[in-house]
C-alpha cells in the first residue's frame, strides 16, 4: 500500500472516540458511587469553569457514598450549588469543606432514564465513528482521483476502514449491552427488600410457608 494514505490515523481517532464514549458512560449516575459522574460538573472560580476534581478531593468511602473535599473553603458552596444544579439528582451535605454525597438507590423510572441516556450517547459515538469513516473515504477519493494511490490501493484501503468501522461500532454495541446488564443487576438489587432490617426488638419475622419467605409482625 502507499505511504500517501495513513489509514492509521483514523484508526486512531475512532480508538479516541471508544475512549471519549466510556468517559461519558461513567458519568451518569446509577445506584453506585462513581467519582466519574462528576466529571462535567464545572464550577466557575479564579475565573474560568474548572472540573470538580482540580478543586477538590473526589473519594468513595462507602459502595453508595461519595465524599468531596474541597480544598479552597470559600469554593465550598459554588461547587455544591454546581452539584445541585446538574442532573445527577444528588443532594450534597456540606460538612466544613467537605461535601458528603449518599447516592440515591436506582428506581426502575432511574433504569428506563439511563438506558435512554445510554442509546443516545451510543448513537452519537457511532455517528461520529461513520463521520471519520466518510472523512477516511473522501481523503481516498481525493488521492485516487490525483493519482496519488492505484484503484486497487483505493479499494484495498476503503475495506481497511469499513473494517475498522465494523469492529467499533460493535465494540459500543457490546459495550452498551454490558452497561444495560450492569444497570439492570444495580437495579434489581436496588428493588429487592431486604429482609434483615426487618429484625428488630418485638418486630418482624421470617417465615418460610411452602418454599416462600413471608414477612410478618408488622
Amino acid at each position: 500500500m502507499s505511504s500517501n494514505f495513513n489509514d492509521k490515523q483514523f484508526g486512531e481517532k475512532m480508538e479516541k472516540t471508544i475512549s471519549s464514549f466510556k468517559k461519558d458512560l461513567g458519568t451518569l449516575r446509577t445506584g453506585r458511587a462513581n467519582p466519574a459522574m462528576f466529571d462535567l460538573v464545572r464550577v466557575e472560580v479564579y475565573g474560568q469553569k474548572m472540573p470538580i476534581n482540580q478543586l477538590a478531593t473526589i473519594t468513595v468511602p462507602e459502595p453508595r457514598t461519595i465524599s468531596i473535599q474541597v480544598w479552597d473553603k470559600s469554593n465550598v458552596n459554588l461547587v455544591d450549588s454546581e452539584i445541585k444544579k446538574s442532573n445527577l439528582g444528588v443532594n450534597p451535605q456540606i460538612d466544613g469543606q467537605i461535601l458528603r454525597i449518599r447516592i440515591p438507590q436506582l428506581t426502575e423510572e432511574r433504569r428506563i432514564e439511563i438506558t435512554k441516556s445510554l442509546k443516545t450517547i451510543g448513537e452519537k459515538n457511532k455517528v461520529s465513528i461513520r463521520n471519520i469513516r466518510r472523512e477516511a473515504n473522501d481523503s481516498i477519493k481525493k488521492m485516487l482521483k490525483e493519482k496519488k494511490i492505484s484503484e486497487d490501493e483505493s479499494k484495498n484501503f476503503e475495506k481497511s476502514i469499513q473494517k475498522n468501522t465494523d469492529k467499533n461500532i460493535e465494540m459500543i454495541d457490546k459495550i452498551l449491552a454490558d452497561k444495560e446488564k450492569e444497570i439492570l443487576q444495580i437495579w434489581i438489587r436496588s428493588a429487592t427488600l431486604p429482609l434483615s432490617w426487618m429484625v428488630m426488638a418485638g418486630g418482624a419475622k421470617k417465615e418460610k410457608k411452602a418454599g416462600t419467605t413471608v414477612i410478618s409482625g408488622v
